[in-house]
């Protein structure tokens, strides 16, 4: 099934992009044709509407992610909707959705406050979720003004201020704010390592390609090692962030493994953004940072990616309050109970 389900969405993406070919512009614009085609495969809300799991989500975020597309399904899907079904919300069963995640208090009654760095800000449809010290209050906010901008790759980015009363919004507890961002967390740690896949098969084959003192760039040392460096720090990533699918696969979103597990992704695609991206420019030499070039698609998604849903140090940070915080220290380690 994740093969069949693979190569369907490697069809549909490599066609999106050989479609799009010399029309890549910052800021992106949402790719209409391709949204089109994957509601009409059923991949837009694979969990929600069709009861597919993490693996076959992981499967769809990764495969897209390689070639570059222009459409927030993980934001649809795995966020927006799962907590609309949270909040028994209701929201239109196709379409395109995105989510606000803001920290808070309740003061006075009232919910005031900014979420910022809110991706694809001009869908039709939007939840807010606000976390505060107690409860998630969640609200669909379709319509809100954003100020909004684009992230390093282009992809649209939006500010949303908020002013709404707390009888207004649906009282979640405090899990619910904590899995959502686990979820955009996981998902980002998905779709980067899909970007690093399309980085690392660009600059292997521009090395093979390019001829330098009659001979391929492959055949110098110096760029063998560079090569060598850069695939290790995608394995590394890749081995970390299957880890975190089987951790939800196995044991949901909501448990304690997948919040180690995403925390661990995360912190080792994190790290491993600057060297395969820097590696990756180096050996492309001045054509891979033009815009005409696919290679910006794949690594300026990585780095701009790398911060959303917690930076590589914020999970640092909390993998290390685990660790000082654990009975055994060496189990946290070596992946003991």
């Amino acid at each position: 099934m994740t093969d069949e389900l693979r190569q369907l969405v490697d069809d549909i993406g490599r066609r999106s992009f050989d479609e799009r070919v010399g029309q890549h512009t910052l800021p992106v614009a949402f790719d209409t044709a391709l949204w089109r085609t994957l509601e009409e495969t059923g991949l837009t809300r694979l969990t929600t509407a069709q009861g597919a799991g993490p693996t076959e989500v992981a499967t769809v975020l990764g495969s897209l992610a390689r070639y570059a597309a222009a459409v927030p399904i993980a934001e649809t899907d795995l966020l927006a909707a799962w907590l609309a079904d949270q909040a028994s919300l209701p929201v239109p069963t196709d379409g395109p959705m995105t989510v606000a995640i803001a920290r808070g208090e309740a003061i006075d009654g009232r919910l005031v406050g900014t979420a910022v760095d809110v991706p694809w800000p001009d869908s039709p449809a939007m939840l807010l979720a606000v976390g505060t010290s107690d409860a998630t209050h969640v609200t669909v906010c379709s319509g809100a003004e954003a100020t909004t901008s684009h992230n390093l790759a282009g992809e649209p980015r939006g500010t949303i201020d908020f002013d709404l009363a707390v009888a207004d919004t649906v009282r979640l507890p405090t899990g619910v704010y904590d899995e959502l961002v686990r979820r955009g967390a996981w998902a980002r740690s998905v779709q980067i390592v899909g970007a690093f896949d399309a980085a690392a098969a660009l600059t292997a084959a521009h090395t093979r390609e390019r001829i330098q003192f009659g001979r391929p760039l492959k055949a110098f040392q110096a760029v063998q090692h560079s090569l060598a460096g850069m695939l290790g720090e995608v394995e590394r990533a890749r081995a970390a962030t299957a880890l975190a699918v089987s951790a939800a696969a196995d044991h949901g979103f909501d448990s304690d493994q997948a919040e180690f597990a995403v925390t661990v992704a995360k912190v080792a695609v994190g790290r491993a953004v600057g060297p395969v991206t820097t590696i990756a420019h180096q050996l492309h030499g001045a054509i891979g940072v033009t815009i005409e070039h696919q290679l910006w698609l794949a690594t300026m998604r990585a780095r701009s990616w790398s911060d959303e849903f917690g930076s590589a140090g914020h999970h640092a940070r909390r993998l290390g309050r685990r660790a000082l915080a654990a009975e055994n220290p060496w189990d946290l380690v070596v992946g003991g109970p």
